[in-house]
Order: structure tokens, then sequence, then C-alpha cells
């Protein structure tokens, strides 16, 4: 299983946010960090802003905090609300129950073990766990000063 982009760049935005938790952050300097783009990123910032994992101020001096504190972020909570699709194989869809080794097949089962497995890890952490090594995660996460 890989996750999407999106949910890729919600985690990041996420830790981003959490190591400079004392300054609002905007989308460009997140993007510039991460060398992804910003308009892809305005739309994962908006999502969590809609799921209530993060604030957005508009206008001059406006930016992007985290809504929550760290330890009130659950990882697993984050990538279900990200990812549209957790199914790992078409048979989970319940639309699309067209597979012929449906009635006989065991690996439905096993994959649905596998995925349960995989979010029952993920519950376990919080972004507050993610961000142990904040000291270092700030350098990287710093807003890089303009040469000018």
């Amino acid at each position: 299983m890989q996750f999407t982009h999106f949910t890729d760049y919600s985690l990041r935005t996420l830790i981003y946010l959490g190591a400079q938790q004392s300054v609002l952050a905007t989308v460009s300097e997140i993007a510039e960090t991460y060398g992804i783009s910003k308009n892809h990123l305005t739309k994962v910032v908006h999502q969590l802003a809609t799921r209530g994992y993060i604030q957005t101020t508009r206008g001059k001096g406006g930016g992007i905090r985290l809504a929550r504190l760290p330890q009130l972020i659950n990882i697993g909570d984050v990538v279900r609300d990200m990812e549209e699709n957790i199914n790992l194989v078409e048979c989970f869809n319940a639309k699309n129950q067209s597979c012929p080794l449906l009635p006989a097949c065991v690996l439905k089962s096993v994959l649905a073990e596998a995925r349960k497995s995989l979010f029952d890890t993920l519950d376990r952490y919080t972004l507050a766990d993610l961000l142990t090594n904040k000291s270092s995660l700030r350098k990287i996460t710093e807003p890089k000063k303009s040469a000018h």
C-alpha cells in the first residue's frame, strides 16, 4: 500500500507546523521547504483546515498553524481523513464485487487483517510522537532567509 501524495503532504505539513508552533507558517514556505507544488499544497491545507487540524488566517500577516495540540492529532485519523480510498483491492469496494474469486477467496480477509494492523499501528501515534526530534526538525523546516 502506498499513500497518495495528498496524504504524504498532509503529514509533512502537520510536522512542519508542529516543529514551528511559535510562528505562523505560509503555504509558500512549506512548499519551498519540501520542494512541492504550491497549488497542490493549497488544496492539502484547505482539507486540513476543513477537518480541523489547522487554522488559517487570511491577509497580510496571515498564515497557518495547528488548530490542536500535537498530542491531540492522531496519525491514523489524519490518514483516514486524507486518503480517498483505503481499499487495498477491488473487492473491498461494496459497489464493485465483480471478482470471480470472491465466493471462495481468502485473500480479502488476509488483506483486511493487514489493513487493520496498519491502522492499529498508526492509531497508537500522535503528531507529538513525530516531533520528538524538534530541534533537528526546526533546522530543516526553518523558512529560508531572503538574500536581498
